[in-house]
């Protein structure tokens, strides 16, 4: 894993229970990383973690709430208890589009619901990371690493997705004033943005030739890309439940979201 470096650390991964979050913790054990997985589904935790321990990462699991501070703090403390450090935060909790409703129809309740279970969740978790890298930095050890998943959907929008792009939009920003308020205790923070890429998730929107034509330009990659141009791009996810969240085309370390 050549992204984030966290060989012979320690990473929380939220969320990760499928999906990118999975194959963000496989990519981090797999590298030489100890994982803590915080999920809400105990049973996919542990499957997670099973299907890591060939590795040669140390892999736990942790039950959590990442819309709860409460939640979240408790994880932290027993991930520490059992580690002793966490080096890194990888916060990929939420939900996607929830309904193809217009902007006008949309209810208060699922505008506040999605706010609150995108970003909630991210801000709990790096906020106790935080707490604990910047602690340790003031004690002279500084190092860290915070990253959140982000969307195409925040930089060209989404029709009838509007409270979703608003949330990753969010993060986005988020992220570029975390690392301008943490670079001085060595953390950094990004958001990692998948890319398009064609698989046969994705064959209907290939040949959906109006879509092509009035997305894709507002894609920064400009074309829809093939698995082998992000083989070596830092890391490199899969997954059959995601239908084009499946690599990482934007490298991005240092401090800011890379757009």
């Amino acid at each position: 894993m050549t992204m984030f470096d966290l060989t012979g650390r320690v990473a929380v991964v939220t969320g990760g229970n499928g999906g990118i979050g999975l194959g963000i913790a496989q990519a981090l054990a797999s590298s030489g990383c100890n994982v803590s997985i915080w999920g809400r589904n105990a049973e996919k935790s542990k499957a997670a973690a099973a299907s890591m321990a060939a590795g040669p990462g140390k892999v736990d699991t942790r039950i959590c709430d990442v819309t709860s501070a409460a939640s979240v703090n408790e994880a932290m403390k027993a991930t520490l208890d059992t580690f002793g450090r966490v080096d890194g935060c990888f916060a990929n909790a939420g939900i996607g589009g929830g309904g193809r409703k217009p902007f006008i129809e949309r209810s208060e309740e699922e505008w506040r619901t999605m706010f609150a279970t995108n970003l909630d969740g991210v801000f709990h978790a790096f906020q106790a990371a935080a707490r604990h890298m910047t602690a340790r930095a003031e004690a002279g050890d500084a190092f860290g690493r915070l990253v959140a998943t982000s969307s195409l959907a925040s930089l060209f929008g989404t029709a009838r997705n509007e409270h979703y792009a608003g949330t990753k939009a969010a993060l986005n920003a988020l992220c570029r004033a975390l690392a301008v308020e943490l670079a001085r205790y060595g953390v950094t923070a990004n958001a990692i943005l998948p890319g398009w890429i064609k698989s046969d998730m994705t064959a209907g929107i290939m040949g959906n030739e109006k879509f092509v034509a009035n997305v894709m330009p507002r894609i920064p990659v400009r074309r829809f890309g093939e698995p082998s141009d992000f083989g070596g791009i830092a890391v490199y996810l899969m997954s059959k439940a995601s239908s084009y969240h499946t690599a990482d085309c934007f490298v991005i370390d240092g401090g800011y979201t890379a757009f």
